[in-house]
């Protein structure tokens, strides 16, 4: 889980949002790469779930005006044993390697929280 920058008590897994052209495979790897430093090369596991939610006022800069609902993509990676993440430091100030429940618990958006129970439902 990675605790962002602003809003500083804000928990999520590694997110992030599609350049132009770009598939939601290709933009969950990049981010994934950007966050943390970590590549997942063809490993990354699409969920196959997507979730639409409504952009809350803190994000609302990063969004054209006409744009009012962001649309998540779900994958997931399996990591051998712990990694010591690289975090971008503009967006993220500390990450910690939790269990399933603490993740939820931590986790600050329910799409989040709602993702992270897939994941465990899928490949658990």
């Amino acid at each position: 889980m990675l605790r962002r920058t602003a809003p500083s008590d804000f928990w999520q897994s590694v997110t992030g949002s599609l350049e132009w052209g770009e598939s939601a495979r290709q933009a969950a790897r990049r981010e994934l790469y950007e966050e943390t430093g970590l590549m997942a090369g063809n490993a990354l596991i699409d969920l196959c779930c997507q979730e639409k939610f409504p952009i809350l006022p803190a994000w609302r800069s990063r969004y054209a005006a006409s744009v009012h609902v962001n649309t998540e993509h779900w994958f997931a990676l399996r990591v051998p044993g712990r990694r010591q993440p690289k975090l971008h430091a503009d967006e993220h100030a500390e990450y910690r390697w939790v269990p399933y429940a603490q993740a939820l618990r931590l986790a600050s958006s329910w799409t989040n929280r709602k993702a992270i129970r897939r994941l465990f439902a899928e490949i658990g």
